[in-house]
């Protein structure tokens, strides 16, 4: 995936690079210098850093399920730190897409630079999983207790 986003800054065009920052094709004047990409390609890179880094403690979580353990403290801090992962991703999606359209615009003249904000379905989406998935970490929570509670009259 990070190779993808590296590609899609090196090769994409200068207006389709400007729609991804929340902008109008024709925001860019002529074509985005070298540092441009690279620095667009960066920014673009820390929120699939963020997710990338949730999913491998969503991976965690799946293999202590995967032997059995669901009902642990271990599990449920996995699957809290995929869901606190997952905000921080979409978080910082706002403010890097926010850095890449000053970025893209940065060679146009003074007074044709600009600075995007945009929220989209999609940030929307994984910030709405990250809560389902903090509220199923918040059930086997509680399960792991019924069962401590169980354990304990027997």
């Amino acid at each position: 995936m990070p190779l993808s986003v590296a590609l899609y800054w090196t090769l994409s065009d200068a207006g389709t690079l400007a729609v991804r920052a929340n902008l109008a094709p024709s925001a860019v004047h002529g074509e985005l210098q070298t540092w441009q990409r690279l620095l667009g390609g960066l920014l673009m890179e820390v929120p699939l850093g963020l997710l990338l880094v949730g999913v491998w403690q969503a991976r965690k979580c799946f293999l202590l399920l995967g032997s059995g353990r669901v009902f642990t403290v271990e599990s449920i801090g996995y699957l809290r730190s995929f869901a606190a992962w997952s905000v921080a991703s979409a978080i910082a999606r706002i403010f890097c897409d926010a850095a890449a359209s000053v970025v893209v615009t940065l060679a146009n003249l003074p007074g044709q630079r600009m600075l995007a904000l945009g929220l989209g379905s999609d940030q929307f989406f994984l910030l709405f999983f990250a809560a389902l998935v903090w509220l199923m970490a918040g059930v086997i929570g509680e399960g792991l207790a019924l069962a401590d509670e169980n354990a304990s009259f027997v």
